[in-house]
């Protein structure tokens, strides 16, 4: 009867005056111990405030218990040993809330109000008892579930802290200082003291540590910082300013040139330091931000109260969900059109949240705090220096650059064959065939299907004699449930003791993924899983020849929820605060945090289990092949892109799909992964004849072009959509053949210089606002503007032509923009393009394999600027060796024109012995009739088309490793 009275009380929400207590007495005694042993307390709550049983606080002998009704039972077991001894006490029920004066909660805007309650359930009382400010704004709630606030109803009052420093020393931007805890948070395990030091790295980048000085603490293994420059004692020229506060936690980072506070933590309060929950915020410059992936977002982020989590994942690409990788990198473009960016190096789970003042806050679960800026000035400059921390992208194998054709689902080495042959068929260029798991026998790593796939070896043979390559799939984990010599990867596994162990009984870590019984998972932190995993992959090089790698499931996942049965309860599984993640625990659709890695916990080193795969892939595939690493990977973590490529997951086959692939793919180029597309047409659901179309036009620009599909939708290769794909697949391909020699060119700046290969508009145009949230149309390097059809049955786009010149690349026609939008036509079977005025591309005759068009003579793309001037440069080696950098077996050749005159020049002393014939050259935008055009002072041959206003010179037959200049006269100046 009590029980029921209770939850009918607590149903009702009834609430009772301010400062009502119960003094108990004896018979008081008996009531409370009887309904304690129900494992019920009843809420008093102070100054008429309504709150539910959910939330109490109860006092004895001046000890607070906080909590929720799931755990009631086990906090009550101390205040029922208490009252079975019989001892005297007073039990008071009541808010205790701590004194904030009102001032420090007044006046401070609503844009400006961080989160001090991110937690589910927050109340009045809750939030007061952390010492912070509650603004319901005026609704009559009491008790919030489940809802985003956007505003917070609790937030940190004016001067905020729980640390001050206890001494610090500070010259120039060099600062070392201590921090000691004056108070606790709401969180358990506050670090007392914590460390503060900053360390110079160049002129323009600069590095914030907070880490615990007494007790090392866990820090992500990679990136790891090979040929990095040292850190420096000072530097005199630097582009930044660092100013401390001299009490409480806090820091700005102002631009030296003029002035401009990039980050500022001191006035926003927040910070903590515990050992499950880390925190800073800080004002930023403006709200032009971008970064923070791996989302399904527009480029340019939303500031309005937006929460992005941090978490790997598989999950197909859908908004407001974490994805297969963690970025923990921003940069942002200032009012003055200068950029800087901001790396927070932290692999732990964790949301960044950006709020309209603007503002941004980084909370994590574990780990320190590890944050470098780099104060570019320009977009192009930020990504330049954040590669000298992370890492540059490898450079690829030239084949790579082909199209990729792949499906899940073909089921038999005979359908494979099928969809390859119709394509050749077809004449699509096409260079690599793909399979994914259908291919192994029961699903497992490392082997084939010796009935389906029993030709595979020779077929594997076959596309090599054409020129053509091969890539299998590889998953994260391997069988765990094979009959004892049976299966070597899980027996070579277990001898080796290298698998991810349970943390409960030592054994391999047991779920469940598309192994038919159970999976196990190697752990990538182990010392000897490079070794293993090259022995694993060669036995099944010795099987079939592979060219490359496709690692997949990597975030890892699991089809358990961490085990078959759970987790066990621990503080990894179930922090007292969870980031944002999608599904009910941290272990949703992967491991339990407590399972044990050679480096630590899975806790801390989830997000980094993809890089892991990445690394001992790419070792294996030097190691066997002796040729440059190919490797897509479908998880990610900071630092991935000097190891493997990226493809954006399972993405569906909608027209949204299509259009957000856009500023995926760009967002990937940030984080120095360039080698990243979209499954063309969708993986999953059905596609349509329209969208694969313009879906194929677009893919063909993609850095990795892949087409790719599920098992359970229907085929979707171009010859099996039909002629209009066929037609549009073949165009589009052709072109991205043709320009080739221009990809490569800038996948090897990518990879020395830390460059992106697409790019948004804003990168070469960055004092251009207009084209800060342009993110349907992009750039190829600087020159080429690819303007894909992202609407069904549009045959016109409208695109943005930032100031300058621009050539239609179909028509040749010119068109000095004025930096507005203009309607471009886009037939069915055509992607619009545009070139940029003032470019030379280097281009090549196509081929339908890339092995053959390399056989092919070189042609030269020109287009003139405002002034008649170009610049364009060319790299080209043999495409597949490991170290043509090093022996500088290789050309890179520089190509200007000025004054009529067009002239190339090596760059750099190298041998490469193959010649590079020089072929056609066409020059658009010379606009007076041509008499004479002289090579080397010799006069030649040439057309000139005075409607097009196009030069072209043919049959030239120059050897591009030799200096040459072509020069031509005017007739009406001779």
């Amino acid at each position: 009867m009590v029980v029921k009275h209770t939850q009918q009380f607590v149903e009702r929400n009834m609430t009772l005056n301010r400062h009502f207590r119960y003094i108990l007495s004896h018979h008081l005694l008996k009531l409370t111990m009887f309904i304690i042993l129900f494992g019920i307390i009843v809420v008093f709550i102070k100054r008429g405030k309504c709150i539910t049983i959910k939330e109490y606080e109860i006092n004895i002998f001046s000890g607070k218990i906080n909590g929720t009704l799931q755990d009631i039972n086990y906090k009550l077991i101390n205040i029922s040993t208490i009252l079975s001894k019989k001892e005297k006490f007073e039990y008071n029920i009541t808010s205790q809330v701590p004194e904030i004066l009102q001032e420090q909660c007044n006046n401070i805007p609503t844009v400006l109000r961080f989160d001090c309650h991110p937690e589910d359930k927050a109340s009045e009382l809750s939030c007061k008892n952390r010492g912070c400010c509650w603004d319901s704004h005026k609704k009559p709630i009491s008790f919030i579930k489940n809802v985003s606030l956007n505003i917070p109803y609790c937030y940190y009052p004016k001067d905020w802290s729980i640390y001050k420093y206890k001494n610090f020393t500070k010259d120039r931007n060099n600062f070392s200082g201590f921090l000691q805890q004056m108070k606790s948070s709401f969180y358990e395990d506050d670090l007392k003291l914590v460390k503060v030091e900053t360390s110079v790295v160049d002129d323009s980048v600069l590095r914030i540590k907070i880490y615990d000085p007494l007790k090392i603490r866990y820090e992500p293994p990679w990136p790891v910082r090979t040929d990095s420059k040292p850190f420096l004692k000072q530097n005199i020229n630097a582009k930044y300013r660092l100013d401390v506060d001299n009490i409480k936690p806090g820091f700005k980072i102002h631009r030296s040139s003029d002035n401009t506070v990039i980050f500022n933590s001191i006035k926003t309060g927040g910070f903590i330091f515990a050992d499950q929950f880390l925190q800073i915020s800080a004002l930023l410059p403006t709200d032009n931000i971008y970064g923070i992936g791996e989302h399904q977002t527009k480029l340019k982020l939303n500031t309005n109260w937006q929460t992005f989590t941090l978490f790997n994942r598989d999950q197909p690409p859908i908004e407001n969900a974490n994805l297969y990788g963690s970025h923990p990198f921003y940069f942002i473009i200032e009012n003055s059109g200068k950029s800087h960016g901001v790396l927070f190096l932290n692999s732990n789970a964790m949301d960044v949240i950006l709020q309209p003042s603007p503002a941004i806050t980084f909370r994590t679960i574990g780990g320190i705090f590890d944050i470098y800026f780099f104060l570019g000035p320009t977009p192009a400059d930020v990504i330049k220096q954040y590669s000298e921390i992370i890492g540059k992208p490898f450079l690829p194998p030239y084949w790579s650059l082909g199209f990729h054709l792949c499906r899940y689902g073909y089921g038999s080495l005979e359908k494979t064959k099928e969809v390859w042959n119709r394509t050749i068929i077809a004449e699509i260029p096409f260079d690599t065939q793909w399979n994914d798991l259908d291919y192994m026998d029961k699903n497992n790593d490392f082997t084939y299907n010796l009935e389906k796939f029993k030709d595979l070896p020779f077929f594997v043979k076959e596309l090599h004699k054409r020129g053509m390559h091969y890539i299998p799939l590889i998953d994260a984990g391997v069988s765990g449930f094979e009959k004892n010599g049976s299966y070597l990867p899980y027996d070579e596994g277990v001898k080796e003791d290298i698998f991810i162990k349970d943390d409960l009984s030592s054994q391999p870590f047991v779920g469940k993924v598309w192994n038919l019984i159970s999976t196990v998972w190697p752990d990538f932190t182990h010392p000897k899983v490079e070794h293993y995993y090259l022995r694993m992959m060669n036995n099944m090089h010795d099987s079939f020849a592979y060219d490359g790698a496709w690692i997949d499931m990597n975030e890892p996942s699991n089809f358990y929820d961490g085990h078959k049965n759970g987790c066990s309860q621990n503080k990894l599984d179930y922090p007292k605060y969870v980031p944002n993640i999608a599904g009910n625990t941290l272990a949703t659709k992967t491991l339990c945090m407590n399972a044990k890695h050679y480096l630590g916990t899975h806790y801390d080193l989830h997000n980094t289990c993809g890089i892991g795969q990445a690394i001992a892939t790419n070792h294996a595939l030097i190691n066997i092949r002796r040729k440059r690493p190919f490797i897509i990977s479908r998880s990610t973590w900071v630092g991935h892109g000097h190891y493997a490529g990226h493809w954006t997951g399972d993405v569906y086959s909608s027209w949204y799909d299509l259009k957000m692939s856009i500023p995926t793919i760009l967002s990937m180029n940030f984080y120095q992964i360039p080698m990243v597309g979209a499954d063309i047409c969708g993986f999953n659901g059905n596609t349509t004849v329209t969208l694969c179309n313009r879906w194929m036009q677009l893919g063909a620009f993609y850095p990795f072009s892949r087409n790719h599909n599920t098992d359970d939708a229907i085929e979707q290769d171009p010859v099996a959509m039909g002629d209009l794909v066929i037609k549009s697949s073949k165009r589009a391909l052709t072109i991205r053949y043709w320009l080739l020699p221009y990809l490569y060119t800038l996948f090897f700046r990518a990879h020395k210089f830390g460059e992106t290969v697409a790019r948004p508009l804003f990168f070469e145009f960055f004092n251009d606002s207009a084209t800060y949230d342009i993110d349907t149309q992009y750039l190829w390097g600087s020159s080429l503007m690819i303007i894909p059809v992202l609407e069904e049955n549009k045959t016109e786009v409208t695109a943005y032509l930032p100031r300058g010149l621009w050539y239609n690349f179909y028509t040749k026609e010119p068109i000095f923009a004025l930096g507005k939008y203009y309607t471009l036509n886009a037939p069915l079977d055509t992607i619009p393009l545009m070139i940029r005025g003032g470019s030379i591309l280097p281009a090549q005759k196509p081929a339908n394999t890339t092995t053959t068009s390399r056989k092919n003579h070189f042609h030269l793309l020109i287009t003139l600027d405002h002034v008649a001037k170009s610049k364009g440069e060319l790299y080209w080696d043999d495409g597949d060796s490991l170290d043509s950098l090093e022996k500088r077996q290789f050309a890179w050749i520089f190509f200007n024109i000025e004054n009529n005159i067009l002239t190339s020049s090596k760059v750099m002393d190298s041998f490469f012995d193959e010649k590079i014939i020089l072929d056609k050259i066409q020059i658009w935008g010379i606009t007076f009739n041509i008499s004479r055009v002289f090579l080397d002072d010799r006069e030649i041959r040439f057309d000139y088309d005075n409607k097009k206003s196009c030069l072209y010179v043919n049959n030239l037959q120059v050897d591009l490793r030799e200096n040459f200049s072509l020069f031509w006269k005017y007739a009406d100046f001779e």
